[in-house]
C-alpha cells in the first residue's frame, strides 16, 4: 500500500507521527549515549523545555495508550509526587541544564489536574526549590473538565502560573462520552469554564476528537457549535485512532468485532467541516490539528519548539526527552520507575541517537503537518535541498492533489494537510519503512 492510498476502515495500529526514528527502534543500548548527553554542556543553541508526566486518572478511556492509572489511593500519589519532585532535583543538577532558562514547561498525562490543589501547591514548592519557569513563555496543564474546582483553577493560574491550559472536551454528547469511557459529562464542562474565564489564563486550548464510538454528523455539527459559543484561544482536534493497547483494539483483535470507530475518509470531512467553520468565525489553521483565533502570539510553544529539534528534559515515568540531539524515555514500570528515582538515580529506560539524516527527517515531517514547509530553513540547518532529495515523493504528492511546490515553498493542500500523518511515511529510511511505530 503507498503511503497515499486511503485509509479506509480505521485499523488497529498506530497512524499519529510524533517523532522519528520510530519508537519501536529505540533500546537500552543507546543509553550511555543518552548519559553523556545529560551529563555534558549543551551541544547546541536550542530552547529547552521541561515535561511532567502526571500519570493518574479518574477512569481510563477505551481509546487509551498512554501510561496511565486508575483506583489510586493518596498514599500512592504522594508517593508518585515526591519521587517527581526528587527526579526534577536530580535533573537540575545535570550539566545539560547549565544555566539555561525553560522556553517551555508542559505538564501532561494521564490527568495532572488530578492532583488536589494542596498536592499542586506542594509539588510547585518543591519544584522552584531547584528549577524556576518564572521567564518561560508558556506553562502548559493539561485538565479534565470533572476534576477542576474554582480553587485547583486559582492554583493553576495564581501558584503554578500555568499560561496555557488546555482543556479535555473531547465531545459535548453525555452519550459519547459515556460510550467512550470518558469520566467527565458536559455539565462539568461548563462549570469548569466559569471558573477558567475568571481565571483569566492568557491561551485556553479545547481538545476535540473527531470519530470518537457513536459520532454523527449531526452532533459533530453540535460540537463544532458549542466550542465557537466557549470561544476559546484554540482548538485542537484529533482523528481518534487505534493504537495496539487501548480496550477497543483489544476487543478488535480478540473477539475478532468489527471497528466500531468511523473510517478515515469521514473523520477527514468532520475536521474539514470544523476547520471551515472556525475559519468562517475568524480562526486560522495552525497546523493539521489546530486552530487558533490569534496567529500573532505564542499559541503551542511546547510544539513548535520541539518540533524544531529543541531540547527536552523529561520527568515522570515513560515521558520522552530529547537532549543534545539523543532521544531518550524514561522507565515505564511505575515500581522500577518509582525505587531507581528513590535510590537516587535517573530513571532512564531506553534511547536512540540519530544520525544528522535522520535529525533532518524528524524535524522535516514534524513541520510538515504545519501544511508547509520552508526548503531555505533546512538549506541552512542541513546543507540539504529537500526538494530535490525527496522529489518522486513531491511528485507523487502534487500529482495526487496533495501538496503544491513552488520555489522554496512545500505547501499541503486542505485534503493533503487533513491525512499528514498518512503522508509522513514515505519520507522515512528503508529500514524504518513498515516497521512498527510504537
Amino acid at each position: 500500500m503507498s503511503s497515499t492510498t486511503p485509509l479506509k476502515k480505521t485499523e488497529v495500529g498506530s497512524y499519529f507521527i510524533s517523532n522519528y526514528p520510530p519508537y519501536s527502534q529505540w533500546n537500552v543500548d543507546a543509553l550511555p549515549a543518552v548519559k553523556s548527553a545529560l551529563e555534558s554542556a549543551p551541544q547546541e543553541e536550542t530552547p529547552l523545555g521541561l515535561y511532567l508526566h502526571i500519570p493518574f486518572c479518574r477512569k481510563r478511556c477505551k481509546f487509551c495508550y498512554f501510561k496511565v492509572f486508575t483506583d489510586v489511593n493518596a498514599a500512592e500519589v504522594q508517593r508518585y509526587v515526591d519521587a517527581l519532585c526528587n527526579e526534577i532535583s536530580l535533573v537540575s543538577e545535570l550539566a545539560v541544564m547549565k544555566d539555561r532558562p525553560f522556553r517551555f514547561v508542559y505538564f501532561g498525562g494521564g490527568t495532572p489536574s488530578f492532583l488536589s490543589p494542596k498536592q499542586l501547591t506542594k509539588l510547585a514548592d518543591r519544584l522552584r526549590q531547584h528549577i524556576t519557569w518564572d521567564g518561560a513563555e508558556e506553562v502548559t496543564f493539561e485538565c479534565e473538565p470533572g476534576t477542576l474546582s474554582e480553587t485547583k483553577v486559582k492554583t493553576l493560574r495564581e501558584v503554578l502560573g500555568v499560561t496555557r491550559l488546555s482543556l479535555g472536551i473531547e465531545n459535548f454528547s453525555d452519550e459519547l462520552l459515556e460510550e467512550n469511557g470518558r469520566a467527565h459529562l458536559s455539565k462539568q464542562v461548563y462549570n469548569a469554564w466559569e471558573w477558567i474565564q475568571a481565571a483569566e489564563f492568557p491561551n485556553v486550548n479545547i481538545d476535540l476528537i473527531a470519530g470518537m464510538v457513536g459520532e454523527t454528523w449531526d452532533n459533530w455539527k453540535r460540537n463544532v457549535v458549542k466550542t465557537l459559543e466557549l470561544s476559546p484561544e484554540s482548538v485542537t482536534i484529533y482523528q481518534m485512532e487505534l493504537p495496539f493497547n487501548t480496550v477497543y483494539s483489544k476487543d478488535i483483535l480478540g473477539n475478532k468485532v468489527e471497528s466500531p470507530v468511523a473510517d478515515w475518509q469521514t473523520k477527514r470531512d468532520w475536521v474539514k467541516y470544523a476547520f471551515d467553520e472556525f475559519q468562517a468565525a475568524g480562526y486560522s489553521v495552525s497546523s493539521a490539528y489546530t486552530v487558533v483565533k490569534d496567529p500573532s502570539k505564542v499559541n503551542f510553544s511546547y510544539r513548535d519548539n520541539l518540533w524544531q529539534g529543541a531540547d527536552l528534559l523529561a520527568t515522570g515515568i515513560a515521558s520522552f526527552g530529547h537532549a543534545s540531539g539523543v532521544h531518550y524515555q524514561n522507565l515505564a514500570d511505575l515500581e522500577k520507575y518509582l525505587s531507581t528515582v528513590e535510590s537516587g538515580k535517573l530513571p532512564l529506560g531506553r534511547g536512540f541517537v540519530p544520525s544528522e539524516h535522520q535529525k533532518l527527517v524528524r524535524e522535516m515531517i514534524l513541520l510538515l503537518k504545519r501544511g508547509y514547509l520552508d526548503a531555505k530553513y533546512f538549506r541552512d540547518k542541513f546543507q540539504v535541498e529537500i526538494v530535490d532529495q525527496w522529489k518522486s515523493v513531491w511528485d507523487s504528492y502534487v500529482k495526487e492533489g496533495l501538496a503544491t511546490v513552488q520555489d522554496d515553498t512545500i505547501r499541503l493542500t486542505d485534503e493533503g494537510l487533513l491525512r499528514v500523518d498518512s503522508l509522513l511515511p514515505a519520507f522515512f529510511e528503508p529500514e524504518h519503512q513498515g516497521v512498527r511505530y510504537t
